[in-house]
């Protein structure tokens, strides 16, 4: 899909189109490293592999992209020019790492399409090697996720980082006011974290925020991720009531990050099957684009898709 001469909205409503007008979005990509035994305590995060197995991140998209995913999302969420620039890389090998995470997703994506066309298999085992479209997004993780010490998770930097203390750190990599003053035309997506379904973890409206990313034609859809699943339906209907544009949503597993230990902790019970119950809710209140955050897997995604185009689900 090009981007030169089209309108941003015009992307994302032709790629939806082309999809049957739901898409799917990969799962958590940090969870899929480890369970290839990749030991992620460090503060790159999984950003790391782009270090030491750029290979197997582009094992993990391809593992998504069989599952069904529509979209898959560069390993450069923790990915930033300070963070590497720690770890004793110099500025140069830190922009070239963050910009080949996006070439290592486009490289999982074209062996896909090239096994599709030989007709080796199909994400749905129809039998049908049609080509589905897939866009590579790339991600950009918030300040909290590079200080590495759970912070994006409350919201909370210290009185010390303002605003221009934030665009100043982003402005390699993008946000809202950056999209206009840097004059950038690749199509972007917001999406916030949640702890009670009204705000984000920082105290702002979700409501508000959507209002904010509908007023920006650069932005093509705005949504949730790394939320509880049974939070996720009120937040769509929040954003609905000002938003315009395509919700995405990819939920966590359930389970509830303790920045004191680093670790995710089991709530309610919940399983990966749980999660899928509530996709049909989830598209029946407007949203768009389905995927999930930490703790989701390739099962997980698989359902999803099983849910929305009507395969048998989840493969145990």
């Amino acid at each position: 899909m090009g981007l030169e001469g089209v309108e941003p909205s015009a992307l994302i409503r032709d790629f939806l189109a082309e999809c049957s007008g739901y898409a799917v979005v990969d799962g958590g990509f940090a969870t899929e490293l480890e369970r290839h035994g990749q030991d992620l305590n460090d503060p790159l995060w999984s950003a790391k592999c782009l270090i030491s197995s750029p290979e197997l991140v582009r094992r993990v998209h391809l593992d998504y992209l069989e599952v069904g995913a529509n979209v898959i999302i560069s390993a450069s969420y923790q990915a930033t020019v300070q963070g590497f620039e720690a770890k004793g890389l110099s500025t140069e090998e830190a922009e070239t790492l963050i910009k080949r995470s996006v070439e290592i997703a486009c490289e999982a994506r074209q062996i896909y399409l090239q096994r599709c066309a030989k007709g080796c298999w199909d994400f749905l085992d129809t039998g049908n090697t049609t080509q589905r479209p897939v866009l590579v997004a790339a991600s950009v993780g918030s300040y909290g996720a590079y200080l590495a010490d759970g912070s994006e998770y409350s919201g909370h930097y210290g009185d010390s980082v303002t605003l221009e203390t934030l665009k100043d750190f982003h402005r390699r990599r993008a946000y809202a006011e950056l999209l206009r003053e840097e004059n950038i035309s690749i199509p972007a997506w917001f999406s916030f974290t949640s702890k009670e379904g009204i705000n984000t973890v920082s105290g702002d409206s979700i409501a508000e925020c959507a209002y904010v990313a509908d007023s920006c034609n650069r932005v093509v859809a705005f949504g949730i991720n790394c939320t509880p699943p049974r939070l996720i339906h009120g937040l769509i209907l929040s954003i609905k009531k000002v938003e315009n544009k395509p919700v995405i949503i990819y939920p966590n597993s359930g389970e509830t990050y303790n920045a004191e230990t680093n670790q995710r902790e089991k709530s309610e019970g919940k399983t990966e099957e749980d999660f899928v119950t509530y996709v049909g809710k989830w598209r029946d209140a407007g949203a768009s684009l389905f995927g999930g955050c930490c703790r989701t897997t390739p099962n997980t995604i698989r359902a999803i898709t099983s849910v929305l185009f009507g395969k048998a689900s989840l493969d145990n």
